[in-house]
């Protein structure tokens, strides 16, 4: 994977893009299908040398392309004019956080390709979002990154997030953002561009989340 910030950016869309199905889980109790169906998908499929093939091409980040642009903005309001969500910022500096962690933690790491590994076997038998393969990636990760910590506070109705299956939503969900911001270190980002590019990263968005509507 080349290190640009076409690929930096098509990689933070992704991370907010999940983001905002934890989001979405936490306040409505669903989940759009086609982004789990994403983000599972960039979980199993096998490395590709273009990010946007992990999440079914450009098109397939125009939601997270668009949380990008208003998260990233000076603005303080969303193009539809809502408040922006500062607990989608948490989450994704946290995931950032854990990828770092995960990565210096080969021992978790490993378990974390074994298990991943274990689970595309089960491909044969199961599409991407049936509950046992959602079932099966969230307990890989509470088996696994939960451990390292800090465990993510997610904010939102109760009622909805008791709900187990919305709970192992929630957890694949996170743990896709964990692969997308490891997508991103490895595309030379950082702390330090996330600071000071900001202003590249989002023309870049607004470019791609173009193409991505002329699909």
């Amino acid at each position: 994977m080349q290190a640009n910030n076409r690929n930096r950016t098509f990689a933070l869309a992704a991370l907010f893009q999940n983001v905002e199905g934890v989001n979405q889980i936490a306040t409505t109790g669903q989940v759009n299908n086609e982004l789990l169906t994403q983000a599972v998908n960039s979980l199993l499929m096998e490395s590709s040398n273009e990010i946007e093939d992990l999440y079914g091409g450009v098109a397939g980040l125009k939601t997270g392309l668009e949380v990008l642009l208003y998260q990233l903005g000076a603005s303080r309001l969303t193009p539809e004019g809502k408040p922006k969500n500062l607990e989608a910022t948490r989450y994704a500096v946290n995931l950032l956080y854990l990828e770092k962690k995960l990565s210096n933690d080969q021992a978790t790491f490993r378990t974390v390709l074994q298990g991943i590994e274990s689970a595309q076997q089960q491909l044969e038998f199961f599409p991407l979002t049936h509950p046992n393969m959602i079932a099966r990636l969230a307990e890989l990760y509470t088996q696994t990154i939960s451990k390292i910590g800090p465990r993510i506070i997610i904010k939102g109705e109760q009622a909805y997030l008791s709900n187990p299956d919305n709970a192992a939503k929630i957890r694949v969900l996170l743990f896709a953002g964990i692969r997308a911001a490891l997508l991103w270190r490895q595309a030379g980002g950082d702390r330090w561009k996330l600071l000071f590019s900001r202003g590249k990263l989002q023309s870049e968005a607004q470019q791609l989340l173009k193409a991505a509507k002329a699909w």
